[in-house]
């Protein structure tokens, strides 16, 4: 008998550590520990920011419209003359104050409808200075508004002088116009890319014909802390994103830089072609 109760006793025992029986009361639920606390809170609070934003956000200029900003210069820079000898550009002579230069800077150099500019810088020369005014967007919105006021600066007599232009800035903002429905004012107007002349002129002789190298050698112009072209998409994109605004300041001091350049290599090459062409003059048989 002592032997068959104390088995019994031992399957209670087995039948308790299982489980409660049905109609026992539920156990009180355990209270949460603060570790359990805060795993809860860290799985609903929201990712931490990564990157804050910078205080540093000013940019030059002011807004003309919104997303978009215009920056105005002027340098005391004269044309010589009221025309300009265009032979070494195959062409009669140019009228100064018809002429435009002009530069983008864009996302990227890939081309195609996915790029785009958000800056345009052009020179023109103006009351006796040389003009430059730029136009920045700090929206992807403030695109069509950049697009109409730069073709509100083109008037129907406006020469266009670029560098690589005709290949890249040119069809670019073509192809923006026509993504934005807006009749693109580039078509059949003159163009003096002054890519073409230079090269005829220093290929060869310098290890390339970059704008940076010709402005280097030609026209001893050095640079102090210039920012590459190739890093203007990343400053940009950089500053949409709430970054600094310090490297996009760079990108448009380059800019300005740029279409500063074509002024003086336009006068720099319209002045050597015409020397030589007259010198040739002077040394054919009968000349007097």
């Amino acid at each position: 008998m002592s032997l068959t109760l104390a088995r019994l006793q031992q399957l209670k025992r087995q039948a308790g550590a299982t489980g409660p029986a049905k109609d026992a009361a539920p156990a009180p639920a355990a209270t949460p520990s603060i570790d359990d606390l805060r795993r809860h809170l860290r799985r609903r609070a929201p990712e931490p920011v990564s990157r804050i934003a910078s205080a540093d956000r000013h940019v030059p200029g002011e807004e003309i419209a919104p997303g978009l900003r215009l920056i105005e210069s002027r340098l005391p820079f004269a044309p010589p003359q009221a025309w300009i000898d265009g032979r070494f550009d195959r062409r009669d002579a140019l009228d100064a104050q018809r002429l435009m230069f002009f530069d983008t800077e864009t996302t990227g150099l890939a081309g195609g409808s996915g790029t785009r500019a958000f800056m345009i810088g052009a020179a023109d020369w103006h009351d006796g200075a040389l003009r430059v005014r730029q136009l920045l967007i700090t929206t992807m919105a403030g695109e069509a508004a950049m697009l109409d006021v730069f073709r509100q600066w083109l008037r129907p007599e406006t020469t266009l002088v670029s560098y690589n232009g005709k290949c890249y800035d040119a069809p670019l903002l073509a192809t923006r116009f026509r993504l934005n429905r807006m009749g693109t004012p580039l078509a059949d107007r003159p163009h003096v890319d002054l890519l073409y002349p230079t090269r005829r002129r220093y290929r060869g002789r310098w290890e390339n014909c970059r704008l940076a190298t010709i402005e280097r050698r030609a026209l001893n112009v050095v640079r102090e802390d210039d920012l590459p072209g190739s890093e203007a998409p990343a400053a940009w994109l950089s500053y949409l994103r709430g970054g600094s605004a310090f490297n996009l300041r760079r990108v448009l001091a380059h800019n300005d830089r740029d279409v500063a350049t074509l002024a003086e290599l336009l006068l720099h090459l319209s002045k050597l072609s015409a020397g030589e062409i007259d010198a040739a003059a002077l040394e054919m048989p009968g000349a007097a």
